[in-house]
């Protein structure tokens, strides 16, 4: 990186599972570096949803390093999740046409729910479908993905955690960490929000500010996609051997059945 800017940046990591990202600060100037991050970064730079995009640059290794501008803001806390801005930007995210066009020409096709289905059953192993409450909802996907219809695919951003919205010194609120973008169901962000920060007496009121109609068609696929991607996350942290995160996640398929 500092062939890049030169020895008289300041370069820290910043952190996260992949190290691909980095702090740079010289005197005033303050850049959030990153190494192959999401390619359509410029189209979420223009339609503000991520902090402005300062330069990209290709090295001789073929890897790709872009540069945005380092806010000094603050990740939002669960309780903020409830606030409207988070509906409207979400909202703004799922009607963005230049965002989903972009996704298209990268070559994304719509995430559909029987792949999803057989890509989730096919990673769940012998022994996790032994406990009761992850074998009753791989039942349930089962069962239900032949009720499933949406009508309208939209970019997902796929990981909508409150450590992922950034609310700047302006109080302009972004989303950042694209890298799992997709397209497909609304419904797989609104599920995953919902389901972990909002009470579901204020599930109506907060999808009301989104601009939804609280459906139980709408309630079943939120429900199918936050069990299918708890049942990811299950089978991922045994691989990874981390076994009280897995724990956690399987406690937390009771309070979703």
């Amino acid at each position: 990186m500092e062939h890049l800017l030169g020895q008289e940046w300041e370069i820290v990591p910043a952190g996260g599972a992949t190290g691909k990202a980095f702090f740079a600060k010289f005197e005033e100037q303050k850049l959030f570096l990153k190494r192959n991050s999401s390619p359509f970064l410029a189209v979420l730079s223009a339609e503000g949803l991520v902090p402005k995009l300062v330069w990209t640059k290709r090295l001789e290794n073929g890897d790709v390093i872009t540069a945005q501008q380092w806010l000094n803001g603050r990740e939002l806390t669960p309780v903020e999740m409830n606030d409207e801005k988070v509906a409207k930007l979400l909202k703004k995210i799922h009607q963005s046409e230049p965002l989903k066009a972009m996704l298209s020409r990268l070559g994304i096709t719509p995430v559909m729910p029987e792949p999803f289905l057989q890509m989730v059953q096919s990673g769940l192993d012998y022994d996790l479908l032994q406990i009761p409450s992850v074998k009753k909802s791989a039942e349930f996907l089962a069962r239900e993905v032949r009720h499933l219809e949406c009508k309208q695919f939209v970019v997902c951003h796929g990981d909508v955690n409150h450590n992922n919205w950034l609310l700047g010194e302006n109080n302009q609120l972004y989303l950042i960490d694209w890298d799992g973008a997709m397209i497909g169901d609304p419904a797989i962000d609104l599920g995953l929000l919902l389901y972990w920060y909002i009470p579901e007496a204020e599930w109506k009121d907060w999808l009301e500010r989104y601009g939804f109609i609280d459906t139980d068609d709408l309630k079943l696929r939120m429900k199918w996609y936050v069990l299918a991607h708890t049942l990811v996350s299950i089978q991922w942290h045994k691989q990874k051997a981390r076994f009280p995160e897995m724990k956690r996640w399987i406690d937390y398929l009771d309070k979703i059945l």
